[in-house]
């Protein structure tokens, strides 16, 4: 059986979701972030070097990094509804967005994170100097990078329903933490529907909401 070390308001929800829409069985180990630093605890570095969430467990094998767990596990759940035929355009698209969504989509949703937070962390004395340059790094660079990746996540999704086309797939799995994230800390308007109707579609699925009462609150920002 699989055991997933999960860490709240994390990107491991995605790895329980998945869990649940295979109907697989698993087991959660929780850990909690540190109250001051939102940093993951020291235990999960018993598990993997890097001390960070999500980590599976299956068979006495460690596997990090959320792309490379859930392509482990469809690879163990061959048939499954989530993956498309081998050679389609829809296979192709899967395996783009599961890059895409930690290569390209959440770099700037990171940096946005680690900016912000820069000036409440800062000494008072140099706070005005550290809020500047952290205001001009994100209206420069990080705001207009969201702005195109947000404007780029519409477009695709006007074309279909889902990430992959007109199926839900893994893709959309992948996929649900940067527009979660970034919905959370600027929710999609009037521009953004495709979006937000993305949104509202996998928050109404039941295996999304049973994960959410296996991993516990989630909060996306």
């Amino acid at each position: 059986m699989i055991t997933v070390h999960h860490l709240n308001n994390s990107r491991s929800q995605r790895v329980l979701w998945l869990l649940e829409e295979l109907g697989a069985p698993y087991e959660v180990k929780r850990y909690e972030r540190s109250a001051a630093t939102m940093l993951a605890p020291p235990e999960l570095r018993a598990i993997h070097p890097l001390g960070k969430s999500p980590v599976i467990e299956e068979n006495g094998v460690v596997t990090a990094e959320t792309g490379a767990i859930i392509e482990q596990i469809l690879a163990s759940h061959p048939g499954n509804a989530l993956t498309p035929p081998a050679g389609s355009e829809a296979a192709r698209r899967v395996t783009y967005w599961l890059h895409y969504a930690e290569g390209s989509a959440m770099t700037p949703l990171l940096l946005k994170l680690v900016f912000g937070a820069l000036p409440k962390r800062s000494p008072g004395l140099v706070r005005p100097l550290v809020n500047a340059i952290s205001g001009k790094a994100q209206s420069s660079f990080i705001d207009p990078q969201i702005a195109a990746h947000s404007a780029y996540w519409e477009g695709e999704l006007s074309k279909a329903a889902w990430f992959a086309g007109d199926q839900f797939t893994a893709a959309d799995i992948m996929m649900s933490f940067p527009l979660e994230a970034c919905s959370a800390r600027a929710p999609f308007g009037q521009d953004k529907p495709h979006c937000r109707a993305f949104l509202e579609r996998i928050h109404s699925r039941p295996a999304y909401q049973r994960a959410l009462e296996r991993g516990g609150p989630y909060a996306y920002a």
